[in-house]
């Protein structure tokens, strides 16, 4: 069981608050129960321990109007990004989020329920999914802002993020809420019910269960403005339709007027311009279960079971469907040099004579002469929604307790996670499309006919095109003890001893037939399928020796061996040190590292287009010529020949209390990471071209050096693509401070609790490749995304009798935008909510407040990386806008 001191108490009723340890040494320990904090292996007295973690109340995050395990993540300044739901929004991500502490990537943050692992989200099998997590059932959240790999062994790099739910829970409660933006679009709905029976230490048992269901409608690419600050997404797939001849030079029968939907005249092309068809934030709905039991065999043991369920259905919009490089027949109605079509194109082009064609039925990869290559949005068909169900779920048994002068425990999960992707609306036939283009079925440049409109209809389909499966089986058991008093300095030695075994297993595949139809509009491989599986065993330890009685010495070391490539052992070294009773000083040094995934190592080959619009090197060397504005062609694959990551971090912080109620805290920290596993970014590919000739190997060009625009001939001789296979690509330094304050004001009037979070990254730079040049990020979109130079968060909250209320201010510093050439720099973004809480009975608590009180829009970028572009950044900014919720929450 886990119990907080009065200061740790006093501190996590503030947002974020940070859990630091009580510097007094007078207070009688032995009143003070033993447990094992997240960090440690030892049980100890929580005020002993040397490494910062910060303690998140739910409670507190509850009133504030968080509803989801992604939004408290989002609060975190030592959180420097996280994927989230949003940017599943035309992507494969399966509806993720991840957490990314200090922003060396979301892979490298440890994930743990209840101190225990849970199943990485199987698309790509990089980190657990943070909307898997039981919220209903949090009571509090322990981030371990240190490298801990000494530890829990691989993904502990950046940090530790340990979900930890209620315990011996008796009462039941039901809590209701709902949230409604001030603009159309985003309302949802939470309800949550939670009863537990038995007191574990009075009647040696205790069962709970929490139950809960939230959902939110989407916000569609109409209902806010971010998104036409800029032309997003641009794309040659139009309607009416480009056509090309030779693959670089395309025409449309609008002109030079460009007169279709959402289309803009670039350097002299028609393209659409996509983001006003995706959504800012996606449909979701989420259904998680837990029940628990705890049975005290006798006061030595106690035995334990959870079971956890989660669902989450994600439903995304984006774009019809583009048809890029099909055929026309010549000699069809809608072949572009039909005298009869003169009327209707003011491109020029009608009646002229093309080449004669080398064969009745193309290839439509390859660029033949006398053939017209049209590039056609199917939007008879309707935008293309796409439906990923995420199931997790997770058996955890335990058994804790003392002998023979050691505390033990011991734990077996089984964790499974399993994403399905299915097409919903607006997908159709590749194979009915291409033929009713082919024979002048379908019109690309005007209205349809009746038989057309038949045509569409019929090639419409839904169902599931792929899947991926990953489960996790994890037995450990650790043990800890006093080893005795080997200094004389009055505290005893303590040691632990643990053991591990992991087995994972990864398996994703499409459904073969299904996919076959849509492998036009989709991209995916019918054929392809992924798997693989590896077994890990592991020892570790742990000693804390007090040297002085002030200061006391740690050090841990863990051993990892995988049956997929070799073992890797790592160290680390603590100390605390308390020269007077107001003050605190701890550090520690480690090296970490993190194996490849299965999905990694042994993931296949898939193609799709860049996240950005960038101009072919060859065609277009200096912002002339032919394919200066597309997204072209990407190939994804894993790599077999990866190695793990390395890393070597250090921290160093002091705490100071002048007075009872008040602490202040600061922590400097430094990773540096080898051997970073990613792929090249595609901003460096393409800019990078002619001056790190080494990057031309990733370029493959088709048939008179284009690039190809559509997935259509991909794989294959002819498919103009850019290689990002998986890579160990060069090192990642940072460093910086987290800065932490926290007050408590009693007051005739109640009582005022103040807390202040903040993170300063000093540095962050990187190599795009092996002894590559250094990238600067730090204030900077650098090519990816940028690492915010400050993030704060400033909380205030107030109590009197059964009033409550308080406001939370979030800050992320400005940096330097995505076009480099454009000197412009992104706005620093600030956003408060404000809530009011009241409880008139002791069994009825209501909540009332408002997110984004200023309403305050997300700030202008003209980064091209995501595929909703448009003038703002998903990742950063959450598009709803002022929104206000209200909760209320019944307790029997």
């Amino acid at each position: 069981m886990y119990k907080l001191n009065a200061v740790s108490l006093a501190v996590a009723a503030t947002v974020a608050a940070a859990s630091f340890p009580t510097l007094a040494q007078e207070q009688d320990q032995t009143k003070l129960e033993r447990v094992v904090v997240t960090g440690s292996a030892i049980k100890r007295i929580d005020a002993e321990t040397a490494v910062p973690v910060t303690v998140v109340k739910m409670d507190d995050l509850r009133k504030s109007g968080i509803t989801s395990v992604e939004q408290v993540m989002a609060n975190l300044t030592s959180v420097q990004a996280s994927t989230n739901t949003t940017q599943s929004v035309g992507s494969s991500s399966g509806g993720a989020s991840f957490a990314d502490m200090r922003g060396i990537g979301a892979d490298k943050t440890l994930v743990l329920l209840n101190g225990q692992r849970i199943a990485n989200n199987a698309v790509d099998g990089s980190a657990p999914d943070l909307n898997m997590i039981p919220f209903a059932a949090i009571d509090r959240i322990e981030v371990l802002r240190d490298g801990a790999s000494s530890l829990y062994g691989t993904d502990a790099i950046g940090g530790v993020i340990n979900f930890i739910t209620k315990s011996n829970y008796q009462g039941g409660t039901i809590t209701v809420g709902f949230d409604s933006p001030e603009k159309s679009g985003g309302k949802s709905r939470t309800v949550n019910a939670g009863f537990g029976y038995g007191d574990l230490d009075k009647q040696g048992f205790n069962i709970f269960g929490f139950a809960s269901y939230r959902k939110s409608d989407p916000i569609n690419g109409l209902q806010r403005p971010y998104n036409a600050r800029t032309n997003g997404g641009l794309s040659y797939s139009t309607d009416p339709a480009n056509y090309t001849q030779d693959g670089k030079t395309f025409y449309n029968p609008a002109g030079s007027a460009c007169g279709g939907q959402q289309m803009v005249n670039v350097d002299g092309d028609c393209l659409l311009t996509t983001s006003s068809f995706v959504d800012y934030a996606p449909k979701t709905e989420t259904a998680s279960g837990m029940l628990k039991g705890t049975f005290a065999v006798n006061a030595d043991l106690t035995l334990g079971a959870e079971l956890f369920v989660t669902q989450n259905k994600v439903t995304t919009t984006v774009a019809p469907v583009p048809y890029g490089g099909y055929v026309i027949n010549p000699g069809t109605q809608y072949y572009p040099n039909n005298p009869a079509l003169s009327p209707t194109f003011n491109d020029g082009l009608a009646g002229q004579t093309f080449n004669a064609p080398s064969s009745a039925f193309p290839n439509p990869a390859v660029v033949q002469p006398g053939y017209a290559y049209v590039y056609w949005r199917d939007f008879p068909n309707g935008d293309r929604v796409q439906m990923n169900k995420n199931n997790q779920s997770r058996l955890l048994l335990t058994a804790e307790g003392n002998g023979l002068g050691w505390d033990y425990s011991g734990a077996f999960s089984y964790n499974r996670n399993k994403v399905d992707q299915y097409l919903v609306g607006g997908y159709a036939n590749g194979d009915m499309i291409g033929e009713g283009l082919l024979t002048g079925v379908i019109n690309p440049f005007g209205q349809q006919s009746a038989a057309a409109t038949q045509l569409l209809q019929d090639a419409a389909l839904s169902g599931r095109l792929q899947y991926a499966t990953g489960t996790v089986e994890n037995l450990n058991a650790h043990a800890s003890r006093e080893v005795g008093d080997w200094l004389n300095v009055g505290r005893a030695a303590q040691l632990a001893l643990g053991v591990e075994f992991r087995h994972e297993k990864f398996e994703s595949a499409a459904d073969v037939d299904f996919a076959q139809k849509v492998v036009a509009s989709t991209g995916v491989d019918p054929n392809f399928r992924s798997e693989g599986s590896r077994k890990v065993y592991a020892l570790y330890g742990e000693l804390n020796v007090p040297v002085l009685k002030t200061l006391d010495l740690t050090a841990s070391l863990r051993h990892d061996k995988y049956s997929d490539f070799g073992s890797s052992t790592n160290p680390k070294v603590s100390f605390r040190f308390q020269p007077m009773k107001e003050l605190l000083v701890r550090g520690s040094a480690s090296t970490g590292f993190r194996a490849p995934t299965l999905y990694e190592l042994y993931g296949n080959s898939s193609f799709t287009n860049t996240g950005g619009n960038y101009a072919n090197p060859l065609t277009c060397p200096d912002g002339t010529g032919t394919q200066c504005k597309g997204q072209f062609q990407v190939m994804n694959s894993g790599n077999p020949n990866l190695k793990p990551e390395k890393s070597k971090t250090a921290t160093l912080g002091f705490v100071y209390e002048p007075i009872s109620n008040a602490s202040f805290g600061i922590d400097f920290w430094w990773v540096q990471l080898k051997d970073h596993i990613g792929s090249i970014p595609q901003f460096a590919l393409f800019n990078s071209y002619y001056d790190y000739p080494a990057l031309q190997q990733y370029f493959h060009f088709a048939p008179g050096n284009t690039l190809s625009l559509s997935s259509l001939g991909c794989p294959g001789t002819n498919c103009g693509y850019v290689d990002q296979t998986l890579l160990n690509l060069g090192k990642v330094r940072t460093n910086g401070l987290d800065l932490s304050a926290q007050y408590r004001l009693p007051t005739k009037i109640g009582q005022f609790d103040f807390a202040l979070n903040s993170t300063y990254v000093a540095k962050y730079e990187f190599q795009d490749f092996k002894d590559g040049y250094w990238v600067q990020n730090v204030g900077t979109y650098g090519e990816s995304g940028p690492v915010f130079r400050w993030q704060h968060n400033l909380t205030t909250n107030w109590k009197y009798d059964t009033f409550g209320a308080g406001v939370v201010m979030r800050y992320k510093s400005g940096y330097a935008d995505f076009d480099p050439s454009t000197h412009a720099r992104v706005a620093s973004y600030t956003t408060f909510d404000l809530f009011g809480s009241w409880a008139p009975r002791k069994d009825l608590a209501l909540t009332l407040g408002v997110r984004n009180l200023f309403d305050r829009a997300p700030p202008f970028t003209n980064q091209e990386d995501l595929f909703q572009g448009g003038g703002w950044d998903s990742r950063y900014v959450d598009p709803t806008g002022r929104a206000y919720y209200v909760r209320a929450t019944y307790s029997f």
